[in-house]
């Protein structure tokens, strides 16, 4: 039978448990929008944990500054994306801004001329219109969404000064609140530094080779703009299997389409051959040398990361698919062979 203190001291426990898993509920649904931000800031802590201890406790830099250095840093590599981005892209949207019905009344005359010597529709008038009409809440969504790219940057790097500031208190704080053995708590800390890594600094590598690769077709087979094709390719290239083939299969078609035969053919084939290959040959080989990382994890990861977390999912889904066999590691270890030990005690 259990004893009075004893059954009190467990509905404590359970009261308290229960009321800290709403708040963090409660917490987190309000914060979801903020949610790239937190999690960008634990990657970047990630990618400069060791070197920034490596200042702080070994050169003696002050802390302070020296996280104003990193955050500095972390805030112009994006800017100068940006800008790059930008730049590339201004002369193409100007007139668009300047005047977007008249230039989507061009592009649907081009359209439409097109189909008709094709002699395909594959577009119809009535897409077109639709399509029109949502163009004004597509780029009211696109200025929402800008806007909380820029309170997710504020707020990734707010959180990212703190988390260098006191990342010593706080790992050791996580070392000794975390309800596993030490084995396991070191194992989660390994796997999720190493993953983070892998894909933090693998995915941009691997469509920065895209890129380079993609634009060396454009340029051999005759198309105009090469850089921009090249820059949004290795953009596009975040996107596993099929990422690529968003820029290169609409290219080839509109070569085909203007009778430029043989060009389309070539850049066709050497998509297909040599820039798709390039994907799958950089995964199975930076990814595994970065990080061990499993190309199925990689995909599964990417397809689950970007529906919950957005563009930050790139690296959180890889982490997430795989804490799925980490978790179960950990599973077995704390409890299934503890009580296999224990009954053959």
């Amino acid at each position: 039978m259990i004893s009075t203190p004893s059954f009190n001291h467990q509905l404590r426990q359970i009261v308290t448990l229960s009321l800290l898993v709403l708040m963090i509920f409660l917490a987190i649904n309000e914060l979801y929008i903020f949610l790239p931000g937190l999690l960008g800031a634990l990657t970047l802590y990630i990618l400069a944990r060791n070197s920034y201890f490596q200042l702080v406790y070994h050169r003696k830099w002050r802390k302070g500054w020296t996280a104003g250095l990193y955050l500095l840093m972390f805030f112009l590599l994006p800017a100068s994306l940006v800008y790059f981005t930008f730049s590339l892209l201004e002369k193409q949207l100007h007139p668009f801004l300047n005047n977007p019905v008249s230039m989507f009344e061009k592009a649907k005359e081009a359209i439409n001329s097109v189909q008709q010597k094709a002699g395909v529709i594959l577009i119809s008038e009535e897409t077109l219109n639709e399509f029109q009409k949502k163009l004004s809440v597509l780029l009211t969504q696109l200025l929402n969404d800008t806007v909380n790219l820029i309170l997710n940057q504020v707020i990734l790097l707010f959180v990212l000064y703190y988390m260098l500031i006191h990342g010593k208190e706080m790992e050791s704080y996580l070392a000794r609140t975390i309800p596993l053995k030490k084995t396991n708590v070191n194992l989660l800390a390994n796997e999720t530094g190493r993953l983070v890594k892998a894909s933090a600094l693998g995915i941009p590598l691997i469509s920065l080779i895209q890129g380079i690769t993609a634009m060396i077709g454009y340029i051999v087979f005759g198309l105009q703009d090469y850089v921009l094709w090249g820059f949004l390719t290795g953009i596009f290239a975040f996107f596993p299997v099929v990422g690529t083939m968003i820029i290169w299969v609409p290219l080839v078609l509109y070569m085909y389409m203007g009778g430029d035969t043989w060009n389309a053919t070539g850049l066709f084939f050497y998509s297909l051959i040599v820039t798709g290959n390039i994907d799958y040959i950089s995964r199975i080989t930076i990814l595994k040398k970065l990080g061990q990382v499993h190309p199925v994890i990689t995909v599964l990861g990417v397809i689950v990361g970007l529906g919950l977390f957005g563009f930050i999912g790139l690296v959180f889904g890889p982490l997430l698919v795989n804490y799925i066999v980490v978790v179960f590691k950990i599973y077995i270890n704390e409890f299934i062979e503890n009580s296999t030990g224990e009954a053959a005690k």
